[in-house]
């Protein structure tokens, strides 16, 4: 599906609160029928700014659903998150600690501090896994905790733009296997680990994709690495692999390409998963409250690289459209 960016400046208000990436976005209630106008502005500030927020949005589930197909076919909640979702809704992906306890059968504390070999790790695109990982995310707060649980965005773009010249040709030509938990594979030290790791290898997924992906609507090369689910680079030694990821982590990490999100309910974030990385704080497992959000993914496309490179399937199939017939929102 191809929306039309070229949209009346003042259709809706944009503002900018990071100098690489985020914005606000007002005027526009999810639970109005928004034309088309309206729905492209959207899409061009996605587009834009990487990741926008909407804020006081009282919507449901089905409302949530039916904005996210005005911007193509939706996904079922992939794994290995088959069994979080609210029941009706195979779109939708609950995202709750508390859940994901009952499913893990662990703590929530213990497993975050645990699971991740190094600070970046915790970055990631979703879905990468995938040969197609989602072209976009939108994410919704039911409920929030008082203070923590920010979450963070970064864009891929600025990171590759700040390469030198001669690592970013470098970078072109290279590919990427890719697979859930990467970053926590060498965690396997005790029966937590293993049981987390053992529950999702269930749904084996892995890819091979370029390292530098074009964007299909803007042009943009993207550095297309994230610290989660990026294994190895293809073709180096493992020394050599681990030392070039590790600088391409540190480049996509960096504080100025970044911005911080404050979750309240209510609290919409939308963004372009072809082109940014988000990082989910485990600060608030302290407070004792509870953060509940829930997640839409829209069908994306097999990334392509500067030389024409596309993405291989090494294990698992292709996301495929939810079939309009099992959407929650057609109840």
């Amino acid at each position: 599906m191809t929306l039309d960016t070229a949209v009346e400046p003042d259709r809706i208000t944009v503002r900018p609160v990071g100098g690489h990436i985020g914005a606000d976005v007002t005027d526009v209630d999810l639970n109005d029928d928004l034309d088309d106008r309206t729905i492209a502005a959207l899409w061009a500030a996605v587009l834009e700014h990487k990741v926008v927020f909407l804020r006081g949005q009282d919507i449901d589930h089905a409302r949530h659903v039916a904005f996210a197909r005005r911007f193509g076919d939706l996904t079922r909640r992939q794994p290995p998150h088959q069994g979080i979702a609210p029941d009706g809704y195979p779109e939708i992906l609950t995202v709750d600690p508390k859940v994901e306890d009952e499913r893990y059968g662990t703590d929530f504390e213990e497993r975050y501090r645990r699971r991740w070999t190094n600070y970046h790790a915790g970055w990631h695109t979703d879905l990468t896994p995938a040969v197609n990982p989602p072209k976009a995310g939108i994410l919704r707060a039911t409920a929030a905790t008082s203070h923590g649980g920010d979450t963070q965005w970064t864009n891929l773009a600025a990171a590759y733009a700040g390469l030198s010249p001669a690592l970013r040709a470098l970078a072109d030509r290279l590919r990427t296997e890719h697979a859930f938990f990467a970053g926590c594979l060498m965690l396997q030290h005790d029966e937590l680990d293993r049981q987390v790791l053992a529950k999702n290898n269930d749904h084996p997924l892995v890819a091979v994709h370029p390292a530098v992906r074009v964007h299909p609507e803007t042009g943009e090369r993207i550095l297309f690495v994230n610290p989660a689910s990026t294994m190895r680079i293809v073709g180096l030694t493992p020394s050599e692999s681990d030392h070039l990821l590790a600088l391409f982590f540190e480049e996509i990490t960096r504080s100025e390409y970044t911005v911080r999100l404050r979750w309240e309910p209510g609290t919409v974030a939308f963004w372009d998963n072809r082109a940014t990385a988000h990082l989910s704080g485990g600060d608030f497992a302290i407070t004792g409250e509870r953060r509940t959000l829930h997640r839409v993914t829209l069908l994306g496309d097999r990334p392509v690289g500067p030389d024409g490179y596309e993405s291989q399937l090494v294990a698992g199939e292709p996301f495929t459209a939810l079939p309009v017939s099992t959407r929650g929102a057609t109840r």
